[in-house]
């Protein structure tokens, strides 16, 4: 059973850049969809972005786009989640996840059908 764990969060400022890491452990992650999904205090999970890895896609919610990518290390078996020009709306406590499924088709949406969840990891953009 795939098992994810994110790490790389933490105090960043406006227009401050910040790198999270999704590796996996217990399968190989080639054959697998991975998503971002973020939660504010008292917000729901919304998505954020999802890599693909039946044809090396990408998608990303309206609200990071242009300012977030997705990126795979294969050889490491993790997942990136690269943010840049970041925004105090984006502090959230930020999950990797994946139905284990190779595509993205509908991942915003996927929420509820998620099996394979990381631990989240807190992201905190302020000055």
């Amino acid at each position: 059973q795939v098992q994810l764990v994110e790490s790389g969060g933490g105090l960043v400022q406006p227009g401050g850049s910040l790198t999270l890491s999704c590796a996996a452990s217990g399968s190989r992650l080639d054959g697998y969809a991975i998503a971002w999904f973020r939660q504010a205090p008292g917000k729901e999970r919304e998505g954020v972005g999802c890599d693909s890895s039946s044809d090396g896609s990408t998608d990303y919610a309206d609200s990071v786009k242009g300012r977030f990518t997705i990126s795979r290390d294969n050889a490491k078996n993790t997942v990136y989640l690269h943010m840049n020009s970041l925004k105090p709306e984006d502090t959230a406590v930020y999950y990797c996840a994946t139905d284990r499924t190779p595509g993205c088709v509908g991942w915003s949406q996927a929420i509820p059908y998620i099996d394979v969840w990381g631990q989240g990891t807190l992201v905190t953009v302020s000055s």
